[in-house]
This record gives structure tokens, sequence and C-alpha cells, in this order.
């Protein structure tokens, strides 16, 4: 793509800059990166402010994830810039931000006939539905697959920029130039880049911007943090700002009631009960739910609950004994979808060799920061305080609530206390409209725990059906079925967040459908003649959502559990057994090897309390190396509480790592969180009430609960690999298969203590 200085400057502001920035389609918005008063100029992904400082755009949904310091590392490195004056700024949905890898990988959700065609990101119709809706959505570990390479191009851009700027006061050649801690460089000469930037931008970008070798860090360079992630000053001190520290004039609180999950509707409550409390200045509410709004959180949580609200079924509602019914009644007799294939296993299970049954419970998300979010409405314009994975869908959500125009709400992000894909449910972005249009206030509405829980779309229950056949020798795995049933879950989630449907008609949209994308993870990567993951849908009076590991949570357990209950009937050693399958798969096997050394593997003896598990994530898409791989070795053993998991060993290929800090962060907060589903963290429903609605009662890892844990990477120069779901997939089945080796017990069910010990 020839860039030209016209291209580059879209969007700048008034008095000119540095604007890095150009057309993706031939019309499209303004860029949302404006200037400000003093500054030179803005664009798409890089603002210099005559201080020298660098902004980088920051279009996504930061939760602890550090995916904004990993892009402005990015737009450092290429620039030249001083990492001490680099900063993010979060910045509105806009064309330059649609994510087209999230295009290509949810094809067939926006997109169920001939989805094959928008798998390829750099195709036009992934790029063009990405660019025009915008999907800008933080999710899948996306983000440096989609935006590294324009943000390069961009930071090439600018430097080229300020070479040529420097160079017309040097009288030199400007290719002669470098760019080094935030200045251009000629020998001894030097010129800060905020001294430049205003006529830096008089000048033409090269046509085709001469790029850095790509960003990456040395794994061997322990103990060294080049790149300190940029929001952890401010979360050390605590001034980083969250929604539920915006503080605005005369701003009043709301507490919310919800009816039980399901399709529930409000059927009466008690206003007057409500306002009587002191505080409680109005009652607001809607088809299912109700609020109160008071002048502190307190009075108005009082108040809400004074009103004694009741609700009554409209339709099915979450009750787990009819549930694990439904599962059982379709894994039995349901009609399977096919929905993978290697050859055809059919023929081999008339006389499977192993079976197996596994169940897994819904998985609440359990984020520290409870929804929250401000909205203010004054003069037609709503602005709206909220932390989201999908901003886009938010104002949309709240404009079709406030009853404004999409053009008249404005969204400022916030960061996120935890999510795990809970924050892609943004039902609070209407609740808090239609309570700030009601009062006329700007208003905040909180969430408490137990509303928190009961509104939680969970991670989708399933029951699975696992069938091997072996030769007779039990050296040689011949055939493999797995089949799951459970909703399509990937579909109802796409029903809701990219096709406005509620949770009932969004279950209703996707009942009886196929879903590949909920059975992304089954498929084993091994070697094996004939396999095949099955769908069986089945419609549940529980709504379900995206929930961290996606289905490769799900796959990863059923897969490497099964697998190594397959080892053990044919009398294999776990670790060899896997590895003599593994042929066409070199990465992931030299993944079990170097974990095997990491831990001091012992063979996962009985009584060893070691257990094994590798997998492999790929982002759904048609482009070559985008996969990650990772294998965990897990020790655990029986006490006086029931489990202790000891130490938790990874290693895992991530490609060309471009922040090892970040990277390590990332496997070692996954294998954490993966450990506490993997124990605990789920809820059952009776007639739609989570019996687990509390932090205390989800048997949650605490800080003393936490294992030892060795993390190690492999050096690799593929394309970089986001680790935020990879060891959240493999920890479940390594702790399984510890266990197994610590008691002798097989443990078939997610929980793993939810049947005892």
């Amino acid at each position: 793509m020839r860039l030209t200085r016209r291209g580059l400057l879209v969007g700048a502001g008034v008095g000119g800059g540095l604007v890095v920035a150009w057309s993706l389609t031939r019309h499209r918005p303004a860029t949302p990166l404006r200037a400000r008063d003093g500054e030179l100029a803005a664009g798409a992904w890089i603002r210099i402010a005559p201080t020298g400082v660098v902004s980088v755009a920051a279009p996504f949904c930061e939760m602890g994830q550090g995916v904004a310091s990993l892009i402005a590392q990015v737009a450092a490195v290429e620039l030249g810039a001083d990492w001490k004056q680099v900063s993010v700024e979060p910045v509105p949905a806009g064309a330059d931000y649609g994510d087209p890898m999230l295009a290509a990988a949810w094809a067939p959700l926006w997109m169920p006939v001939g989805a094959g065609l928008a798998r390829d990101p750099e195709g036009s119709i992934a790029r063009r539905y990405a660019t025009t809706n915008p999907l800008v959505v933080t999710a899948q570990g996306t983000a440096l697959a989609a935006f590294e390479q324009p943000v390069r191009e961009a930071a090439a851009a600018a430097r080229a920029m300020l070479a040529k700027a420097a160079a017309g006061q040097w009288g030199v050649s400007w290719s002669e130039c470098d760019t080094r801690n935030g200045a251009v460089i000629h020998g001894k000469q030097s010129l800060a880049f905020g001294r430049l930037a205003d006529a830096a931008s008089r000048y033409d970008p090269p046509g085709t911007p001469w790029l850095r070798a790509a960003p990456a860090e040395d794994s061997s360079a322990a103990g060294t943090v080049p790149f300190p992630r940029l929001d952890l000053p401010a979360k050390v001190d605590g001034s980083l700002v969250f929604a539920g520290d915006v503080r605005l004039p005369g701003m009043v609180f709301a507490a919310i009631a919800h009816g039980p999950q399901g399709d529930t509707v409000l059927s009466r409550f008690d206003k007057a009960a409500a306002l009587a409390q002191p505080g409680c200045s109005a009652v607001v509410t809607d088809k299912r739910w109700v609020a109160a709004v008071a002048n502190t959180w307190f009075a108005a949580d009082k108040a809400v609950k004074a009103s004694a609200p009741r609700f009554r079924a409209h339709g099915p509602v979450a009750d787990t004994a009819p549930i694990e019914q439904a599962l059982e009644t379709a894994l039995q007799k349901g009609k399977p979808q096919r929905v993978a294939a290697v050859g055809d296993p059919d023929p081999l299970m008339a006389k499977p060799s192993i079976t197996a049954r596994y169940d897994i419970e819904p998985a609440l998300h359990a984020a520290l920061e409870t929804p929250t979010a401000v909205a203010w409405l004054r003069d037609d314009k709503l602005e709206l305080w909220l932390a989201t994975q999908a901003p886009e869908v938010a104002r949309k959500v709240a404009a079709k609530a406030a009853g404004v125009p999409l053009a008249q709400v404005i969204l400022y992000p916030m960061h996120a206390g935890g999510s795990f894909d809970a924050r892609l449910d943004t039902r609070i972005a209407g609740e808090v409209a239609v309570i700030a249009k009601q009062t006329g206030k700007p208003v905040q509405l909180m969430y408490s725990r137990w509303q928190d829980s009961l509104t939680d779309y969970p991670r989708t229950p399933l029951a699975a059906q696992m069938a091997a056949v072996v030769s007779d020798d039990k050296q040689t795995l011949l055939g493999w079925r797995t089949r799951l049933a459970m909703p399509a879950t990937a579909i109802e989630a796409g029903q809701r967040l990219l096709h406005g449907k509620d949770a009932p008609a969004a279950q209703k949209a996707a009942a009886g459908n196929a879903d590949p994308l909920a059975c992304a993870g089954a498929m084993p990567r091994y070697t094996v003649p004939a396999m095949a993951v099955d769908h069986i849908p089945v419609s549940l009076g529980l709504p379900t959502a995206w929930y961290r590991g996606n289905s490769h949570g799900i796959g990863a357990f059923l897969t490497e559990s099964f697998v190594d209950e397959v080892a053990h009937f044919g009398g294999h050693e776990p670790l060899a057994f896997r590895m003599a399958m593994l042929g066409n798969e070199p990465r992931l096997a030299a993944c079990l090897q170097g974990v095997a050394k990491l831990a001091t593997w012992g063979g996962g003896g009985e009584g060893s309390g070691q257990g094994i598990a590798c997998h492999r994530i790929d982002l759904g898409i048609d482009t070559a190396g985008r996969s990650g791989f990772i294998a965990v070795v897990a020790t655990a053993r029986r006490d006086v509480n029931g489990v202790k998991v000891e130490r938790l060993s990874a290693y895992a290929d991530l490609g060309r790592i471009v922040n090892q800090d970040i990277a390590r962060q990332q496997i070692e907060g996954g294998l954490v969180f993966g450990m506490a589903a993997t124990l605990g963290g789920s809820s059952t429903y009776d007639k739609g009430l989570p019996l687990a609605g509390h932090l205390g009662e989800l048997g949650l890892t605490l800080l003393a609960d936490c294992p030892a844990i060795d993390v190690a990477f492999a050096d690799s120069a593929e394309p970089p690999f986001d680790p935020g779901e990879l060891s959240v997939a493999a920890v479940a089945p390594a702790i399984a298969n510890a266990l197994f080796s610590a008691t002798g017990l097989r443990f078939r069910r997610l929980p793993l203590l939810s049947e005892g010990l």
C-alpha cells in the first residue's frame, strides 16, 4: 500500500502536526484520535506532543492483560521513542480499529452462510465487515495479530517524516538519520521528537516505510524488564480510575434487582417501601428489572431490597435438575451433527475399546469488579463511563435505551477489574441509560456481588461421551470420537453481541444448530487414522456465554484427560504415549519435552502425584502460523481440605515474544485462573437462582492455595501468539491427571471436586 501525505493526514487537528493514519476503505469517518489544545497533531495510532510525549491509541479493553502496553511497545520500538515518554490513550471505536482477525475468526457468527469466504483476515469480506461496523471488540487475543503490522507501519512512517524534518535542518540526507530514545540522530547531532513534529507533518512519508526488525525480547535476559507495563504505577498507588471511581457533579447512585436467571419478567414491587428508605429519590423499572436511586449506593441497595420485587417466568428458567436431564437425554438419544473429522471413526466405534462419560458444570466469571457504569444524559447527548470489551455495541445498546441517535452517545472506556469475557455483555449500558433518562441526573449503577452472579451468563454446561479404539496389542490408537451435548453457545453469544438479541431470542435463534466454534478445541492434535467431533445441540433454560479459555478450556480437558485414560488402558507412560502420536506437531512435541525437563517429570506413575497435558490453540483463521502451544505438568495430592496443588510447570511456544514480562504474567495468571475453575468457580441453579452467589461460596483459589509456578518459553521466530487463554485450557487436565496419579481415582467432572474426593 502506497502512503501519501494526504492519506497520512486524514483527521488532523487544527494547527498541523504529525499524524500517523491512513485509509483502509474508500469511504470512512474521520479518525477518532483528535488533537487537543496545544498539541500539534492527531492520527489513528500515534500522536506526538510538543513535549516529546508519544501517545499511542488504545482501542482495547484493558482488563489486566497488558494489551495496551504491548501495542505501545510495538510503536515505541519502531519509532525509536523513549519509553519514559510513551503513553497510551483510550480512543472511541472507529474504522481504523476494526479487527479483521476477529472478523475472520467469528465469520460463522455474522455470516453463517458462506462463512468460509470470510475466513481470510486479509480478504475484502472480513476486512469490510471489521471496518464498516466497526468490529472493535477485545476478545480471543487477536489484538497483536491484527494491529502489530499497521502500528509498525504507522510508526515507521512517522520515523521517516521526523528524519526528513531533521535532515532538512541539518542539510543531510534523511536516509542517513536514525531515531533513538525519542530523538532523531545523525552523527553527534540530535533533535527531540517534540521539536520536529510540526515540521515533520509537512513531509511526505516514503511509499513503503522501512521497518526495523520485528520487536522481540530475549528469553534468556532473566530479571530485566526493558518495557514495564504502563498501567502498573497507577495500580500500585491506587490512582487508576475504574468506573466505580467516577464522580460527577450532582451524581446519584443506583442499585438494581433482576429476575431469576432465564426468561423472567418483573411482576410486582413495592415502590412506596423503596421511596420510604432514607436517601432514596427514585425507583426505575423495566421489563426485567427494578432499580432504586439514592444519594449513596448503600442507600439505593437498601431501597431496592425494601421494594421486595417479584418476578414471574415468561419462558424457560435455569434449574440444574432439568438442565442435567436435558443433557443426559441429548447425549443418549439426540441426533449428533458432525463438526470436524479426520477419516471416519464410526465403523470402529461399533465396538470401542474404551469409553468414558465427562461432564462440565456452568462456571461463573466472578471478576473482581462487578458490572459498573456511569451515565449522564443532558442536551440530548448521552455520556457513558464503562469498562466494556465491545464499546460500539455498548453505544448502540445505550442509544436505543435512551432514545437518542448513536452519534449523540459518547463512551469513555474504563479499565476493567478483570473480565474473563464477562464484559462482552453490554446489558448494563442500556440499564444505566434508562435510569439516567428517568432521573435527569448523572447516575452510577453498580451491581452487587449477588446481582453479578445472578445475571452472569456462565460458561456452558455439557455432557460428553468419549470413545476410542486401540489395536489388539494396545500399542496404537486407531480411532477417536468425541460427542458433546451442549447448547450452541458460541452462536447464542454471537446473536446477543453481534445481532442485538436479548437472551431468550438468542437462545431461540441458536437452538438446533451445530456450532463448530463451540467445539473448536475438541479435535485432538494427535496423529490418529480416524477421528471425529460431534455436536448434539441442546436447548437449556440457562443463557451461556464466552469464558476465558472458551471452547479450548472444554476441549483440552476432555481430550487430555481421556488420552491419559487411553494411555493407562494400554499400560503406556503418558508422556511417551503422547509423543508417539505427535509426528505432525513438532512444536507441541517440543513443549512436552520442555515441560518434562522443567518439572523433572518422573513418568506420572502411581502415587507420584504428577499429571501432564498439552494443547494447541489457533486463532481460527486461514493465516498460517498464528498458533500457540503449551504443555503443563501439575503436581497434586490429597490433603485435609480436599486437594493441594503443589506445583504447576508450563512450557509454551508463543512464537516471537514481544514482551517477556507480559507473556509470563499471562501464563502465570492463566494457570491460577484455570486452577480456580478446575477446583471451583461453578454454581448450580434452583428456580433460576445460583446456589453459589457470592465469592466465598465458589471455592475459588486463595493466595495460600497458589502453588509454586515455573514457566519457560520456546525460542521461536514464528508470528506472535497471545497467551491469555492458552494456559487456562491446559491446566485442568493436568491437575485431573495428577489427581489420578495421586489417588487412583479418575475425575471426569468439572469442577473436579464436585463429586467429592
